[in-house]
């Protein structure tokens, strides 16, 4: 290319899996261009690594000073400026020998590489790739036209020059070294990923992952324009700061691509938020308008994310970019979040469009509530620590999994032959507008057959009416490239529920798990549309799998809503299914395993600390009649402890007085009222039903009359029975809850200053 070949905006090579950006000096800025001078590169200098030693000696000492005996000041074979019109730098190995005279000294050539003579052959390689490094900038500066970019190249040909003739090592000279800003872009991006989608599940948050390595990449291969071309595009910037870091990006970035002697540093590393606002502008809307031009290359699946997702996410991102107190920025930022980071690295790979894993379209707007602290609950440092004790492969379901155990999930076998790719889910559907996809008709025909043949008491005219319905979508399992499995579906979003149609699984590839990996997808895909109910008519041989699924014939959604609505059948089932929005159902299974397992693993951690023997009491053969439980050795490290400890009374008239006064402050409070008398049936209907151990102040102080009461614990157990039972009957909301919690504060109060638990 003519002009500032190579160093134009505008060479994403979206599309182009690997590409390279287009090298300095060489023609055209495709990707392709430049992989091919790239990789020209390296083939030249792996040959000339694999010459006898004399050709490489030939080549060096045309850029090694001479060492001949008396005052010689000759540098080099080669003057130290490039000709104006260099010879074919490809001819020169085969134009010079040891013999010949040097350019600008009467000594032979020979007297130039003396120094080399007991130099090892991996000092010699790496002269040997600066030498060719040499030669490539020199081709670089004579094609260059842009003053600046010519500048910097004449000044890293003159560095790599000069560290042949010290045999030294390049170190490009600048008034600061990377990273030349904090954050850098890509701990930028990490930031804002975090910030701003840290709170969805994992696999919405995996998608937004991707796109953000895509957009890293896309970065670190893009060509920036040269500061001329910027000025006269946009002559407000700060022209003088951005000539600055495209120098820096030329010198670290850019060049050292071809020129592998440079040391080379990934963009989106070791700048920050001025480069990336610099470009931000103009790189967006080139990025969208090449989607856009990709999209009929890309499956139906992947349009909408690349289509719908991306832009969205350039949009949120661009926000960030250009506003002056992002928090995203700060380099304190990750030590003020909540979450932990959220690690992406760009690394060597080109991610584009077309690579981008297919992922859910769109993420889940709620926001994951904070779990309150149970009593009871296991410290999240112990389960890591369990957790990491936990390296059986057969033990844990998981990717690395290739024999199943016989209590492995339902499930499990069709995962894992999702995660290798041998099958396929796709949620299809006809349409009447848009034009039909030759693929898609295909696999609504193999739909067709498969329940034609499983559901030999159906129509077939029937099932073909309703799979090819556009109202109806089908929840397709290929495998091999055929349907072998589907559900077909009818959503009603104004009524909140979903109707099954049609589930079927060929017959030959039944009992391998895919019913249920099928129902767990669907239901995956149903939460995302915000539909949390399924319907559905159930023959006298499904109700079994149904059941399995999820179903009861205890319909949750109200009778008005789905009633003119589902399709009603004979001799059927009705059954539904509520869904929990919470619950990941493809990997819901391994979950469970997991948590089994960890379970598995505190017993037995728990029960190697109990299996100790501890020596027998033989306090009582010295006369001791009794001692407290908890002096006993061993009792404490089962995880025994006292439950309100405190004085027990064992006067038995002491006893009776105390709890009497107690009783008559708790039947006193304003809040005791519910408490009073046992609950009447009539006012409660099924609160018997509901509540198995009844009890009420009234009944209380009639055992506390009959001297019910010999401890305290019996006395405090009655009384708690009395809040529990209200809790559980009613809701929350209620004034009975309310006043139970109230009288059961007062309670332990009471109990406290009587000296009966500590306080």
């Amino acid at each position: 290319m003519s002009g500032s070949a190579g160093i134009q905006q505008g060479s994403p090579a979206i599309g182009a899996a690997g590409s390279a950006p287009a090298a300095p000096g060489a023609g055209g800025t495709e990707g392709s261009g430049a992989t091919v001078g790239s990789a020209r590169i390296a083939v030249k200098k792996a040959q000339l690594r694999s010459s006898p030693r004399p050709k490489k000696l030939e080549k060096l000492g045309v850029y090694s000073s001479c060492k001949a005996e008396g005052a010689c000041k000759c540098n080099s074979w080669k003057s130290q400026n490039p000709p104006p019109t260099p010879p074919r730098t490809d001819q020169q190995p085969n134009t010079v020998n040891l013999q010949d005279p040097c350019r600008s000294c009467s000594h032979t050539l020979g007297d130039h590489v003396t120094h080399l003579e007991n130099v090892s052959e991996e000092e010699m390689n790496r002269l040997l790739g600066i030498a060719l490094d040499v030669e490539y900038l020199n081709t670089c500066v004579h094609k260059e036209e842009d003053a600046d970019t010519k500048q910097v190249y004449f000044s890293l040909f003159k560095l790599l020059r000069k560290c042949i003739l010290q045999m030294g090592k390049p170190v490009v000279e600048a008034q600061e070294s990377p990273p030349f800003e904090k954050p850098s872009i890509e701990q930028g991006v990490n930031n804002f990923v975090q910030y701003k989608f840290s709170h969805l599940p994992s696999k919405e948050r995996q998608t937004i992952v991707e796109l953000a390595k895509m957009f890293l990449n896309q970065i670190n291969y893009w060509q920036l324009e040269t500061p001329s071309q910027r000025r006269r595009r946009a002559p407000a910037d700060d022209a003088a700061g951005y000539k600055v870091n495209y120098t820096r990006w030329l010198c670290y970035c850019n060049v050292p691509q071809f020129c592998d002697s440079l040391p080379r540093y990934e963009t989106t590393q070791i700048f920050g938020r001025t480069l990336l606002r610099s470009v931000f502008t103009v790189m967006r809307k080139q990025l969208l308008e090449q989607a856009r031009q990709e999209k009929d290359k890309l499956p139906p699946e992947k349009r909408t994310l690349i289509l719908t997702h991306f832009p969205k996410f350039l949009s949120m991102l661009e926000e960030e970019v250009y506003s002056h107190s992002s928090p995203i920025w700060s380099e304190d930022f990750l030590a003020g979040s909540s979450g932990g980071p959220i690690p992406i690295h760009t690394g060597k790979t080109h991610l584009t469009f077309s690579q981008l894993k297919r992922k859910p379209s769109e993420p889940l707007p709620h926001e994951e509530t904070k779990k309150l602290r149970i009593v009871g609950d296991i410290p999240m440092e112990l389960i890591n620590e369990v957790m990491a004790t936990i390296t059986d492969p057969a033990s844990m379901l998981g990717p690395e999994t290739s024999l199943l155990s016989a209590h492995s999930a339902r499930d499990e076998a069709a995962r894992l032959e999702e995660r290798r790719g041998v099958i396929e889910f796709h949620v299809i559907g006809n349409s009447l507008n848009q034009k039909p996809n030759k693929r898609i008709l295909m696999w609504l025909v193999g739909l067709q057959n498969v329940f034609s043949h499983q559901l030999p008491r159906m129509p077939k005219e029937y099932i073909t009416r309703l799979v090819f319905d556009p109202k109806h979508k089908t929840l397709s399992l290929i495998k091999d490239g055929r349907v072998i499995g589907g559900i077909c579906f009818r959503m009603f979003p104004s009524q909140s529920f979903t109707e099954i149609v049609f589930c079927a699984v060929t017959s030959n590839e039944q009992v391998k798990g895919y019913g249920t990996h099928l129902m767990n997808h669907l239901k995956e895909y149903h939460i995302k549309h915000d539909i949390l109910n399924f319907l559905t008519y159930a023959d006298e041989y499904a109700i079994g799998y149904f059941k399995k699924q999820g179903f009861s014939k205890d319909i949750k959604v109200p009778k008005a809503k789905y009633l003119g609505y589902i399709k009603d059948y004979e001799g059927a089932t009705l059954m539904g299914c509520e869904l929990n929005p919470s619950i990941p159902y493809t990997e819901f299974s391994v979950i469970i395993k997991k948590q089994k397992e960890i379970i598995k693993k505190l017993i037995e951690r728990k029960q190697a600390q109990i299996r100790k023997v501890y020596p027998g009491l033989s306090c009582f053969k010295e006369g001791v009649r009794q001692i407290p439980i908890e002096s006993i050795p061993g009792i404490r490290e089962t995880g025994w402890k006292p439950v309100g400890k405190g004085k027990e009374l064992k006067d038995p008239d002491q006893l009776y007085s105390t709890l009497k006064t107690i009783l008559q402050h708790v039947k006193s409070h304003q809040n005791a009222w519910p408490f009073m008398e046992p609950v009447k049936k009539t006012e409660a209907p099924g609160y018997y039903q509901v509540i198995r151990f009844p009890m009420d102040l009234k009944t209380m102080s009639e055992r506390l009359k009959s001297r019910y009461y010999t401890t305290r614990k019996l006395f405090m157990a009655d009384m708690q029975r009395i809040f529990t039972n209200c809790r559980e009957y009613n809701p929350p909301e209620s004034e009975y809850y309310k006043c139970a919690n109230l009288l059961e504060k007062f309670f332990y109060t009471k109990i406290k200053e009587a000296g009966l638990i500590e306080k």
